[in-house]
């Protein structure tokens, strides 16, 4: 048993402080430690509160530079969509091959994006976060590819690099709220013995790993953070393309 904590808690603090940058795959990093030794159930409900309270920690660290435009037209359609995906992408979408290539190809383009200077500049026109924060909230029902998705839209929402880190948190945090709120209604979100203590591990570890990752913040440029967010994009990609996610 104590191995089992010792690998989620250096999982929990190395994703989490890694994470802090691109905004997104500290859920993505943690299934692999959590499902090693929790049924598949049990270890999607452990790390969506990690996930959750990491989220509520990144948000009281950087809440004053979340950029408010940009997070109601993104992060309310978001937090709108979530539950509908809980209810519906699991059953519908999950397996769907076409679904997961799509979302692929533009993962894809845009971590090419981020990562060719040339490009770098682009950004989306404001009428696009709309669809963008439905999208990223419908994915986020399933705890599937939400927080990837989030960061390619408001990587290219021209936010320096304060704002893309906060908004991102302030997004996340709600589409976490709704979306287990959601789980607890349908009877999916269950913790007990070994699943609540490797959490609380998780919850701890995770938190020493933010506030790593706020401490060398000041030494980040937003650039940094748009190559580390068009390496994982295109890696994801690849990934979920191929089908091993």
């Amino acid at each position: 048993m104590i191995e089992q904590h010792a690998l989620i808690a250096v999982a929990a603090l190395l994703a989490a402080g890694v994470t802090f940058f691109s905004g997104f795959g500290l859920g993505t990093a943690l299934l692999p430690a959590f499902a090693a030794f929790l049924p598949t159930d049990a270890a999607v409900a452990a790390i969506a509160i990690v996930h959750l309270l990491n989220n509520a920690l990144k948000f009281g660290l950087l809440y004053r530079y979340v950029a408010k435009g940009v997070f109601l037209k993104f992060g309310l359609p978001a937090l709108a969509f979530a539950p509908l995906g809980a209810f519906v992408l699991d059953r519908v979408a999950r397996n769907a091959r076409v679904v997961d290539v799509v979302i692929a190809v533009l993962l894809g383009v845009v971590g090419v994006q981020q990562l060719v200077p040339a490009l770098s500049k682009f950004s989306f026109d404001e009428r696009f976060l709309v669809p963008g924060g439905a999208a990223s909230g419908f994915l986020g029902g399933v705890a599937g590819l939400q927080g990837a998705l989030r960061s390619a839209f408001l990587v290219r929402a021209g936010l320096d690099r304060d704002s893309f880190l906060a908004t991102g948190v302030a997004v996340a945090l709600v589409v976490d709220v709704s979306r287990i709120a959601t789980y607890a209604a349908q009877g999916t979100l269950r913790l007990e013995g070994d699943a609540l203590s490797l959490a609380v591990t998780g919850v701890m570890a995770a938190s020493v790993g933010a506030l790593v990752g706020n401490r060398l913040l000041r030494s980040v440029t937003i650039r940094a953070i748009e190559v580390v967010v068009g390496v994982l994009l295109v890696l994801i990609a690849i990934a979920l393309g191929a089908g091993l996610i």
